[in-house]
Protein backbone atom coordinates (compact mmCIF):
# COMPACT_ATOMS: atom_id res chain seq x y z
CA UNK A 1 0.00 0.00 0.00
CA UNK A 2 1.34 3.44 -0.95
CA UNK A 3 2.21 5.70 2.01
CA UNK A 4 0.13 8.80 2.73
CA UNK A 5 2.03 12.01 1.93
CA UNK A 6 1.20 14.82 4.38
CA UNK A 7 2.17 18.29 3.14
CA UNK A 8 2.24 20.50 6.24
CA UNK A 9 1.40 24.07 5.21
CA UNK A 10 0.60 27.13 7.25
CA UNK A 11 1.31 30.78 7.93
CA UNK A 12 4.61 31.81 9.50
CA UNK A 13 4.41 31.19 13.24
CA UNK A 14 1.55 28.70 13.07
CA UNK A 15 3.79 25.97 14.51
CA UNK A 16 4.59 23.79 11.48
CA UNK A 17 8.00 22.62 12.67
CA UNK A 18 6.75 21.90 16.20
CA UNK A 19 3.78 20.05 14.73
CA UNK A 20 6.16 17.98 12.61
CA UNK A 21 8.25 17.12 15.66
CA UNK A 22 5.22 16.04 17.71
CA UNK A 23 3.71 14.04 14.84
CA UNK A 24 7.05 12.33 14.24
CA UNK A 25 7.45 11.35 17.90
CA UNK A 26 3.80 10.28 18.13
CA UNK A 27 4.17 7.89 15.20
CA UNK A 28 7.42 6.53 16.58
CA UNK A 29 5.66 5.86 19.89
CA UNK A 30 3.09 3.80 17.96
CA UNK A 31 5.90 1.76 16.33
CA UNK A 32 4.96 3.27 12.99
CA UNK A 33 7.82 5.64 12.14
CA UNK A 34 7.25 8.04 9.23
CA UNK A 35 9.48 9.02 6.34
CA UNK A 36 10.42 12.66 6.99
CA UNK A 37 11.25 15.31 4.37
CA UNK A 38 12.29 18.90 5.07
CA UNK A 39 11.69 21.44 2.29
CA UNK A 40 12.61 24.57 4.26
CA UNK A 41 16.08 25.63 3.06
CA UNK A 42 16.34 28.60 5.46
CA UNK A 43 15.79 26.75 8.76
CA UNK A 44 18.90 26.58 10.95
CA UNK A 45 18.06 23.28 12.64
CA UNK A 46 15.07 20.97 12.96
CA UNK A 47 14.02 19.09 16.12
CA UNK A 48 13.57 15.80 14.28
CA UNK A 49 15.59 13.49 12.07
CA UNK A 50 15.13 13.90 8.33
CA UNK A 51 15.38 11.20 5.71
CA UNK A 52 15.58 13.85 2.99
CA UNK A 53 16.69 17.41 3.73
CA UNK A 54 16.78 20.15 1.11
CA UNK A 55 19.72 21.70 2.94
CA UNK A 56 21.88 18.72 1.94
CA UNK A 57 21.36 19.60 -1.72
CA UNK A 58 21.06 23.41 -1.72
CA UNK A 59 22.96 25.94 0.37
CA UNK A 60 20.50 28.73 1.10
CA UNK A 61 23.08 31.36 1.99
CA UNK A 62 25.24 30.65 -1.06
CA UNK A 63 22.15 30.94 -3.28
CA UNK A 64 21.40 34.31 -1.71
CA UNK A 65 24.97 35.57 -2.25
CA UNK A 66 25.45 34.10 -5.72
CA UNK A 67 22.19 35.41 -7.21
CA UNK A 68 22.03 38.63 -5.12
CA UNK A 69 18.63 37.67 -3.68
CA UNK A 70 16.69 38.49 -0.58
CA UNK A 71 15.39 35.90 1.90
CA UNK A 72 12.18 35.04 0.03
CA UNK A 73 13.84 35.06 -3.38
CA UNK A 74 16.53 32.70 -2.12
CA UNK A 75 13.89 30.32 -0.74
CA UNK A 76 12.06 30.25 -4.07
CA UNK A 77 15.31 29.74 -6.01
CA UNK A 78 16.39 26.95 -3.64
CA UNK A 79 13.06 25.21 -4.18
CA UNK A 80 13.45 25.65 -7.95
CA UNK A 81 16.86 23.96 -7.84
CA UNK A 82 15.55 21.17 -5.62
CA UNK A 83 12.48 20.56 -7.80
CA UNK A 84 14.73 19.56 -10.71
CA UNK A 85 15.46 16.37 -8.75
CA UNK A 86 11.87 15.60 -7.74
CA UNK A 87 11.85 12.50 -9.95
CA UNK A 88 14.64 11.05 -7.81
CA UNK A 89 12.67 11.84 -4.65
CA UNK A 90 9.63 10.02 -6.04
CA UNK A 91 11.82 7.01 -6.90
CA UNK A 92 13.23 6.92 -3.36
CA UNK A 93 9.74 7.05 -1.88
CA UNK A 94 8.57 4.33 -4.23
CA UNK A 95 11.42 2.03 -3.18
CA UNK A 96 10.58 2.51 0.51
CA UNK A 97 6.80 2.45 0.13
CA UNK A 98 6.48 -0.96 1.77
CA UNK A 99 8.36 0.16 4.89
CA UNK A 100 6.37 3.32 5.72
CA UNK A 101 2.73 4.25 6.10
CA UNK A 102 3.25 8.01 6.32
CA UNK A 103 5.50 10.56 4.64
CA UNK A 104 5.45 13.90 6.46
CA UNK A 105 6.79 16.94 4.61
CA UNK A 106 7.67 20.26 6.22
CA UNK A 107 7.41 23.35 3.99
CA UNK A 108 8.95 26.86 4.22
CA UNK A 109 7.59 29.28 6.79
CA UNK A 110 6.68 31.74 4.02
CA UNK A 111 3.64 29.93 2.70
CA UNK A 112 3.50 31.88 -0.58
CA UNK A 113 7.03 30.74 -1.47
CA UNK A 114 5.78 27.17 -1.74
CA UNK A 115 2.10 27.31 -2.66
CA UNK A 116 2.24 30.01 -5.35
CA UNK A 117 5.62 29.15 -6.88
CA UNK A 118 6.24 26.95 -9.90
CA UNK A 119 8.51 24.65 -7.89
CA UNK A 120 5.83 24.16 -5.23
CA UNK A 121 3.34 23.12 -7.90
CA UNK A 122 5.86 20.74 -9.47
CA UNK A 123 6.64 19.07 -6.16
CA UNK A 124 2.98 18.80 -5.16
CA UNK A 125 1.84 17.41 -8.51
CA UNK A 126 4.72 14.93 -8.69
CA UNK A 127 3.87 13.54 -5.25
CA UNK A 128 0.12 13.53 -5.91
CA UNK A 129 0.57 11.63 -9.18
CA UNK A 130 2.37 8.77 -7.40
CA UNK A 131 1.01 8.64 -3.84
CA UNK A 132 -2.06 9.65 -1.83
CA UNK A 133 -1.25 13.26 -0.95
CA UNK A 134 -3.06 15.32 1.68
CA UNK A 135 -2.76 19.02 2.48
CA UNK A 136 -2.49 19.70 6.21
CA UNK A 137 -3.30 23.38 6.72
CA UNK A 138 -2.17 24.60 10.15
CA UNK A 139 -3.88 27.54 11.86
CA UNK A 140 -2.62 29.42 14.91
CA UNK A 141 -5.72 29.14 17.12
CA UNK A 142 -4.95 31.95 19.64
CA UNK A 143 -4.42 34.40 16.78
CA UNK A 144 -7.68 33.43 15.05
CA UNK A 145 -10.10 34.58 17.73
CA UNK A 146 -10.84 37.73 15.71
CA UNK A 147 -13.57 37.11 13.07
CA UNK A 148 -11.64 39.04 10.41
CA UNK A 149 -8.46 37.01 11.03
CA UNK A 150 -10.47 33.80 11.04
CA UNK A 151 -12.04 34.73 7.72
CA UNK A 152 -8.62 35.52 6.23
CA UNK A 153 -7.36 32.07 7.21
CA UNK A 154 -10.42 30.38 5.75
CA UNK A 155 -10.09 32.25 2.46
CA UNK A 156 -6.45 31.24 2.24
CA UNK A 157 -7.36 27.63 2.95
CA UNK A 158 -10.06 27.79 0.27
CA UNK A 159 -7.63 29.15 -2.32
CA UNK A 160 -5.07 26.42 -1.50
CA UNK A 161 -7.73 23.71 -1.78
CA UNK A 162 -8.87 24.85 -5.23
CA UNK A 163 -5.32 25.37 -6.45
CA UNK A 164 -3.94 21.99 -5.40
CA UNK A 165 -7.19 20.01 -5.93
CA UNK A 166 -6.16 17.64 -3.12
CA UNK A 167 -7.81 16.48 0.12
CA UNK A 168 -7.33 18.99 2.94
CA UNK A 169 -7.40 18.81 6.72
CA UNK A 170 -7.78 22.03 8.72
CA UNK A 171 -5.69 21.70 11.90
CA UNK A 172 -6.15 24.25 14.67
CA UNK A 173 -2.82 24.17 16.50
CA UNK A 174 -1.92 25.38 20.01
CA UNK A 175 -5.21 24.20 21.50
CA UNK A 176 -3.52 24.01 24.90
CA UNK A 177 -3.61 27.83 24.89
CA UNK A 178 -6.99 28.40 23.26
CA UNK A 179 -9.63 25.78 22.54
CA UNK A 180 -10.86 25.62 18.95
CA UNK A 181 -14.56 25.05 19.70
CA UNK A 182 -15.33 28.68 18.86
CA UNK A 183 -13.96 28.13 15.34
CA UNK A 184 -16.07 24.99 14.83
CA UNK A 185 -19.14 26.95 15.91
CA UNK A 186 -18.36 29.78 13.48
CA UNK A 187 -18.00 27.28 10.64
CA UNK A 188 -21.39 25.66 11.30
CA UNK A 189 -23.50 28.54 12.64
CA UNK A 190 -23.61 31.77 10.64
CA UNK A 191 -25.58 33.62 13.30
CA UNK A 192 -22.97 32.80 15.94
CA UNK A 193 -20.25 34.15 13.67
CA UNK A 194 -22.27 37.31 12.99
CA UNK A 195 -22.86 37.85 16.72
CA UNK A 196 -19.15 37.43 17.44
CA UNK A 197 -18.31 39.91 14.71
CA UNK A 198 -20.73 42.49 16.16
CA UNK A 199 -19.28 41.95 19.62
CA UNK A 200 -15.75 42.31 18.33
CA UNK A 201 -16.68 45.57 16.63
CA UNK A 202 -18.30 46.91 19.79
CA UNK A 203 -15.32 46.00 22.02
CA UNK A 204 -12.65 47.28 19.67
CA UNK A 205 -10.75 50.26 21.03
CA UNK A 206 -10.60 51.81 17.55
CA UNK A 207 -14.31 51.63 16.95
CA UNK A 208 -14.23 48.34 15.01
CA UNK A 209 -14.25 47.66 11.29
CA UNK A 210 -16.14 49.80 8.83
CA UNK A 211 -19.64 48.93 7.72
CA UNK A 212 -18.30 47.91 4.33
CA UNK A 213 -15.84 45.47 5.92
CA UNK A 214 -18.53 43.92 8.10
CA UNK A 215 -20.81 43.50 5.09
CA UNK A 216 -17.97 41.92 3.11
CA UNK A 217 -17.09 39.45 5.89
CA UNK A 218 -20.75 38.50 6.27
CA UNK A 219 -21.07 37.84 2.56
CA UNK A 220 -17.88 35.76 2.48
CA UNK A 221 -18.98 33.69 5.46
CA UNK A 222 -22.18 32.79 3.60
CA UNK A 223 -20.23 32.01 0.46
CA UNK A 224 -17.86 29.68 2.35
CA UNK A 225 -20.67 27.68 3.91
CA UNK A 226 -20.39 25.01 1.22
CA UNK A 227 -16.60 25.04 1.61
CA UNK A 228 -16.90 24.40 5.35
CA UNK A 229 -19.20 21.43 4.81
CA UNK A 230 -16.52 19.59 2.83
CA UNK A 231 -13.71 20.14 5.34
CA UNK A 232 -12.40 17.92 8.09
CA UNK A 233 -11.40 19.96 11.13
CA UNK A 234 -9.34 18.86 14.12
CA UNK A 235 -7.73 20.63 17.07
CA UNK A 236 -4.28 19.59 18.30
CA UNK A 237 -1.63 20.72 20.71
CA UNK A 238 1.92 20.23 19.49
CA UNK A 239 3.09 20.91 23.06
CA UNK A 240 1.00 18.27 24.88
CA UNK A 241 0.22 15.88 22.02
CA UNK A 242 -3.53 16.29 22.39
CA UNK A 243 -5.64 15.47 19.34
CA UNK A 244 -3.04 13.56 17.28
CA UNK A 245 -4.89 10.24 17.44
CA UNK A 246 -7.97 11.94 16.01
CA UNK A 247 -5.80 13.60 13.40
CA UNK A 248 -4.41 10.23 12.24
CA UNK A 249 -7.93 8.79 12.01
CA UNK A 250 -8.90 11.67 9.71
CA UNK A 251 -5.76 11.02 7.64
CA UNK A 252 -6.90 7.42 7.06
CA UNK A 253 -10.31 8.67 5.92
CA UNK A 254 -8.67 11.17 3.56
CA UNK A 255 -6.54 8.42 2.02
CA UNK A 256 -9.70 6.51 1.16
CA UNK A 257 -11.24 9.71 -0.20
CA UNK A 258 -8.16 10.30 -2.33
CA UNK A 259 -8.32 6.80 -3.83
CA UNK A 260 -12.05 7.03 -4.49
CA UNK A 261 -12.36 10.61 -5.75
CA UNK A 262 -9.16 12.58 -6.14
CA UNK A 263 -7.08 9.88 -7.83
CA UNK A 264 -9.40 9.75 -10.83
CA UNK A 265 -9.35 13.55 -11.00
CA UNK A 266 -5.55 13.61 -10.85
CA UNK A 267 -5.35 11.06 -13.66
CA UNK A 268 -7.78 13.12 -15.73
CA UNK A 269 -5.71 16.26 -15.14
CA UNK A 270 -2.52 14.40 -16.09
CA UNK A 271 -4.05 13.07 -19.33
CA UNK A 272 -5.42 16.50 -20.16
CA UNK A 273 -2.00 18.04 -19.59
CA UNK A 274 -0.38 15.45 -21.86
CA UNK A 275 -3.02 16.08 -24.53
CA UNK A 276 -2.52 19.82 -24.30
CA UNK A 277 1.22 19.35 -24.66
CA UNK A 278 0.75 17.14 -27.73
CA UNK A 279 -1.62 19.69 -29.28
CA UNK A 280 0.85 22.45 -28.57
CA UNK A 281 3.64 20.53 -30.32
CA UNK A 282 1.44 19.89 -33.35
CA UNK A 283 0.45 23.55 -33.48
CA UNK A 284 4.06 24.70 -33.24
CA UNK A 285 5.13 22.23 -35.93
CA UNK A 286 2.36 23.40 -38.25
CA UNK A 287 3.40 26.98 -37.67
CA UNK A 288 7.03 26.12 -38.41
CA UNK A 289 6.07 24.35 -41.63
CA UNK A 290 4.00 27.34 -42.67
CA UNK A 291 6.81 29.78 -41.89
CA UNK A 292 9.32 27.73 -43.89
CA UNK A 293 6.93 27.55 -46.86
CA UNK A 294 6.89 23.78 -46.95
CA UNK A 295 3.84 22.51 -48.82
CA UNK A 296 2.24 19.16 -49.21
CA UNK A 297 4.50 16.94 -51.29
CA UNK A 298 1.72 15.38 -53.34
CA UNK A 299 0.12 18.72 -54.14
CA UNK A 300 3.50 20.16 -55.05
CA UNK A 301 4.31 17.24 -57.36
CA UNK A 302 0.92 17.44 -59.07
CA UNK A 303 1.25 21.18 -59.59
CA UNK A 304 4.71 20.75 -61.03
CA UNK A 305 3.46 18.24 -63.60
CA UNK A 306 0.71 20.62 -64.68
CA UNK A 307 3.19 23.47 -65.07
CA UNK A 308 5.60 21.36 -67.10
CA UNK A 309 3.01 20.21 -69.64
CA UNK A 310 1.66 22.99 -71.89
CA UNK A 311 0.95 21.04 -75.11
CA UNK A 312 4.05 22.37 -76.99
CA UNK A 313 7.17 20.50 -77.90
CA UNK A 314 10.00 21.51 -75.62
CA UNK A 315 13.69 20.97 -75.70
CA UNK A 316 13.48 17.99 -73.40
CA UNK A 317 11.61 16.06 -76.15
CA UNK A 318 14.83 15.96 -78.17
CA UNK A 319 17.14 15.06 -75.31
CA UNK A 320 18.02 11.78 -73.74
CA UNK A 321 16.47 11.61 -70.25
CA UNK A 322 19.32 9.55 -68.95
CA UNK A 323 21.95 12.09 -69.89
CA UNK A 324 22.03 14.20 -66.68
CA UNK A 325 25.33 15.86 -67.49
CA UNK A 326 23.96 17.34 -70.71
CA UNK A 327 20.93 18.78 -68.85
CA UNK A 328 23.19 20.45 -66.30
CA UNK A 329 25.31 21.94 -69.08
CA UNK A 330 22.19 23.28 -70.81
CA UNK A 331 21.02 25.00 -67.61
CA UNK A 332 24.46 26.49 -67.11
CA UNK A 333 24.51 28.01 -70.61
CA UNK A 334 20.93 29.22 -70.88
CA UNK A 335 20.13 30.43 -67.39
CA UNK A 336 22.27 33.61 -67.35
CA UNK A 337 21.26 34.54 -70.90
CA UNK A 338 17.48 34.71 -70.39
CA UNK A 339 16.51 38.32 -70.90
CA UNK A 340 13.48 40.21 -72.17
CA UNK A 341 14.74 41.24 -75.61
CA UNK A 342 13.35 41.51 -79.11
CA UNK A 343 12.84 38.30 -81.04
CA UNK A 344 15.60 39.01 -83.59
CA UNK A 345 18.14 39.86 -80.92
CA UNK A 346 17.26 36.75 -78.96
CA UNK A 347 17.66 34.61 -82.07
CA UNK A 348 21.08 36.12 -82.76
CA UNK A 349 22.23 35.52 -79.19
CA UNK A 350 21.23 31.87 -79.25
CA UNK A 351 22.78 31.43 -82.72
CA UNK A 352 26.08 32.84 -81.49
CA UNK A 353 26.07 30.47 -78.52
CA UNK A 354 25.43 27.53 -80.79
CA UNK A 355 28.22 28.64 -83.16
CA UNK A 356 30.74 28.81 -80.31
CA UNK A 357 30.09 25.19 -79.26
CA UNK A 358 29.51 23.27 -82.49
CA UNK A 359 31.21 20.16 -81.22
CA UNK A 360 28.80 19.76 -78.31
CA UNK A 361 25.92 17.45 -79.29
CA UNK A 362 23.49 19.19 -76.96
CA UNK A 363 24.12 22.55 -78.55
CA UNK A 364 23.68 21.05 -82.00
CA UNK A 365 20.22 19.90 -80.96
CA UNK A 366 19.52 23.41 -79.72
CA UNK A 367 20.52 24.81 -83.12
CA UNK A 368 18.34 22.30 -84.94
CA UNK A 369 15.41 23.18 -82.72
CA UNK A 370 15.84 26.93 -83.33
CA UNK A 371 16.19 26.49 -87.10
CA UNK A 372 13.15 24.27 -87.24
CA UNK A 373 11.11 26.82 -85.27
CA UNK A 374 12.06 29.64 -87.65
Amino acid sequence: MAPANLLVIGMAGSGKTTFMQRLNSHLHAKKNPPYVINLDPAVLKVPYGCNIDIRDSVNYHKVMDHYNLGPNGAIVTSLNLFSTKIDQIVQLLDKRAENYNHVIIDTPGQIECFIWSASGSIITQALASAFPTIIVYLIDTPRTTSPSTFMSNMLYACSILYKTKLPMIIVFNKCDIKDYEFAKEWMTDFEAFQASMSSDQHNSSEGGDSGYMNSLINSMSLMLEEFYSQLDVVGVSSYTGKGFDEFLDIVDDKVKEYNDVYKAEQERILKQREQDEADRKVKNLSKLVKDLGIKDQNASTSRKKEDDYDGVNVLSDFEDDDDEEEEQEEDTINAPQREYTYEDERFEQIKQQAQQAKEDSTLEKITQYINKSN
